[in-house]
C-alpha cells in the first residue's frame, strides 16, 4: 500500500509527512467503493444491485472519487502513524498541503502538515546553585490564623435601632444616578450585602455607609483614579443612591479554651489548637520553600533549553484555562460572555492575557517529563500508596476512599507522575548547592500580608 514516506521537521514543532500510495491500492479502494454502491444504488431503469459501474461513475463520479480519496488518506495515514514516532498531537488534525487528484496511471502522492510534541535537549540540570527561602512561622502568622478561626465562629445577629459600624454586615439597595438624579437602567441592585470595612463591595462605599441607619437613604459621589485596579471604574465618577435595608453585627467569640473545643473535639485547650496550627503552618512553610526551589531549578534549566511550543498546544492549554475559569463561576459560558461583553471585554482578550503563563507552564511540563525519562525515574506501588496515604491524612477521607476516588476518576497515572516528579526534584535539589535565603514570614512568602 505505502510505496514511500518521508518525514521532514519544520519550525514551531511542525512535521511535514510526504506519502506515496501505490496506484494498485488506490484503484482497488475506488473499485471496492463502486461495488459497494452498486449493491445499494437505486437508479431508474436498473434493478437494485444491478447498476453497471460505468453508470455510477457517470452519475456520481466526482463524489465517488472524493470519498475514495478520503478513505485512502485515512487508511494510509492510520497505518503510518502506527509505525512512526512523529504522530500528531491528540488535539490536532493533519492538514493536506494540497488536495491530490485520484488517478490510476501512476502512484498517488500527497503530503500533510501537523503539530507534534517538541523535540529538544535539556540544558545542564545538575550541580546548580539554589536559594532555600528561610520562611519563618511568626506569632503574627499564628495570630492571623486564630483571628480567621474566630471570624468563622462568629455569630451574626440583627442590629435593631443601631447605626452602621465597621465590621457590620449590611444589606443595601443601590442605584447609579444620571445627571438628573434619575436611576440609570441596568445599574441598580436590591438586597446587596457586604461586610463594612472589608472593601469587598462594588463601589468601595465602606466609609460612606458608616453612621447610617435602617431605611436611611444617602447619595454618594465617588471618583476613581485612572490607574484604579478595576478597569471598568478607572477614571470615572458616579453618583450613587444608597438605602440601608438591614444591619447585622458580628458577635466574635473569645479566643480561649472554649473556642478551641468548639473547633474540634481533638482540642482540650487553646494551646492544643495553637500547636496544631503551628505544625500545619510549619508544613506549609516547608512546602512553600520547596516549591520556590523547584521553580528556581526549572527556570535555570529553561534558560539553557530551547523549546518550540506548537500553537495548537498553546491553544489547548488556554482552552483548559478557560474551562477552569468558567467553572469558578458556575460554568455558564453564555452568561459569563455576556458579563464580559458588558465590560467591553471578550474571551479572546482573556486568552491573550493568559498566553505567556500558558507557554511557561507547557515548557515546564515538557522539561519535567524529559528529565523524568532521561533519569529513568520510576514510581512503584509502595511509593504510590505512600502518596495516597499523605492525601488521606490531610483530608477527612480514609486511604481506601482516596485510592478508590483516584481509580474511579482514572487518576492513578496522574498520581504516578506526581510521585515521579517529586522524586526527580528531590534528587536534583540534593545534587545542587543550596544556600540559605533571608528570613521572611510565612504570610509574606505566600503574598498575603496586606
Amino acid at each position: 500500500m505505502i510505496v514511500d514516506k518521508k518525514i521532514e521537521r519544520k519550525e514551531q514543532s511542525k512535521v511535514k509527512l510526504s506519502v506515496t500510495v501505490s496506484k494498485d491500492y488506490a484503484k482497488q479502494e475506488y473499485q471496492g467503493l463502486l461495488k459497494e454502491y452498486a449493491k445499494k444504488a437505486q437508479i431508474k431503469g436498473f434493478r437494485p444491485g444491478k447498476v453497471p459501474p460505468a453508470v455510477l461513475e457517470k452519475k456520481f463520479g466526482d463524489s465517488l472519487r472524493a470519498e475514495a480519496m478520503q478513505k485512502i488518506l485515512e487508511s494510509s495515514l492510520g497505518t503510518i502513524f502506527e509505525e512512526i514516532e512523529e504522530r500528531p498531537l491528540p488535539y490536532t488534525q493533519p492538514e493536506l498541503d494540497e488536495a491530490p487528484e485520484l488517478q490510476f496511471e501512476s502512484d498517488l502522492s500527497f503530503s500533510v502538515t501537523y503539530d507534534v510534541y517538541p523535540e529538544f535537549e535539556a540544558g545542564d540540570y545538575k550541580g546548580l546553585t539554589l536559594e532555600s527561602p528561610n520562611i519563618q512561622v511568626t506569632d503574627a502568622d499564628l495570630d492571623r490564623e486564630l483571628k480567621a478561626i474566630q471570624d468563622q465562629n462568629a455569630i451574626v445577629m440583627d442590629k435593631d435601632g443601631g447605626l452602621v459600624e465597621n465590621s457590620d454586615v449590611v444589606s443595601i439597595d443601590y442605584a447609579v444616578l444620571d445627571d438628573t438624579d434619575a436611576p440609570i437602567e441596568g445599574e441598580q441592585r436590591s438586597d446587596y450585602s457586604f461586610t463594612v470595612g472589608s472593601g469587598m463591595n462594588v463601589f468601595g462605599i465602606d466609609e460612606d455607609v458608616i453612621g447610617m441607619k435602617i431605611d436611611e437613604t444617602k447619595v454618594v459621589d465617588k471618583s476613581w483614579p485612572e490607574d484604579f485596579e478595576d478597569k471598568e471604574l478607572a477614571g470615572t465618577s458616579k453618583r450613587i443612591s444608597v438605602t440601608i435595608k438591614s444591619i447585622r453585627q458580628r458577635d466574635l467569640p473569645e479566643i480561649d479554651d472554649e473556642l478551641a473545643q468548639d473547633v474540634s473535639d481533638e482540642y482540650e485547650t487553646l494551646d492544643d489548637l495553637k500547636k496544631d496550627i503551628r505544625d500545619r503552618l510549619e508544613k506549609t512553610a516547608e512546602s512553600r520553600s520547596r516549591e520556590q526551589m523547584v521553580r528556581s531549578l526549572v527556570d535555570q534549566i529553561l534558560e539553557k533549553t530551547e523549546i518550540e511550543i506548537p500553537e495548537s498546544m498553546v491553544r489547548a492549554e488556554l482552552e483548559n484555562s478557560w474551562r477552569n475559569f468558567l467553572g469558578q463561576f458556575g460554568g455558564n459560558e453564555q452568561q459569563i460572555l455576556g458579563l464580559l461583553q458588558a465590560q467591553g471585554r471578550g474571551k479572546e482578550e482573556f486568552l491573550e492575557e493568559w498566553r505567556d503563563g500558558a507557554v511557561s507552564r507547557l515548557k515546564s511540563q515538557l522539561l519535567t517529563q524529559k528529565l523524568i525519562e532521561r533519569e529513568g525515574v520510576e514510581a512503584d506501588e509502595a511509593e504510590i500508596d505512600a502518596y495516597i496515604a499523605e492525601q488521606a491524612e490531610s483530608s477527612s477521607m480514609t486511604f481506601e476512599e482516596v485510592k478508590d476516588h483516584y481509580a474511579k476518576n482514572n487518576m492513578l497515572d496522574y498520581v504516578r507522575h506526581e510521585v515521579q516528579e517529586r522524586k526527580l526534584f528531590d534528587a536534583l535539589i540534593s545534587e545542587s548547592t543550596v544556600k540559605k535565603g533571608k528570613k521572611t514570614s510565612l504570610m509574606d512568602a505566600l503574598g498575603r500580608n496586606d
